[in-house]
């Protein structure tokens, strides 16, 4: 489990320094996700440690929570003044995301007749 987490905070690490290095506008777990993406269909799948040690972090996921919480909070005045672009976006990207759901599943399925 140790090897596995080293392995997912190593990723992280090289996302923060890639961003850091090209001033991108993206957060570096998200380059450092992409990263891990890439390596694993590279060797062809995930390894039984690595496997284990994503469900563990994911039975969890609700205490990795508890930060984000509190820097909501901290900037409890800035939501106010800001609340209506906030709203808008949350009501975009869920339909946004309810319609390339759909698409999707309309195109798998129709791969999924198509094959024998």
């Amino acid at each position: 489990m140790l090897g596995a987490l080293t392995l997912l905070l190593l990723y992280q690490l090289a996302g923060e320094v890639i961003v850091q290095f090209f001033a991108l506008p993206i957060p570096g777990p998200v380059i450092g996700m992409a990263l891990l993406f890439a390596t694993l269909v590279v060797r062809g799948g995930v390894s039984n440690e690595l496997r284990d040690t994503a469900s563990n972090l994911l039975q969890h996921l609700s205490l990795l929570f508890v930060p984000a919480g509190a820097g909501v909070m901290v900037h409890f005045s800035r939501l106010g003044e800001e609340w209506p672009a906030i709203v808008g976006a949350l009501v975009i990207s869920t339909f946004v995301t309810l319609g390339v759901t759909g698409l999707l599943l309309c195109a798998f399925l129709k791969r999924g007749e198509s094959q024998p």
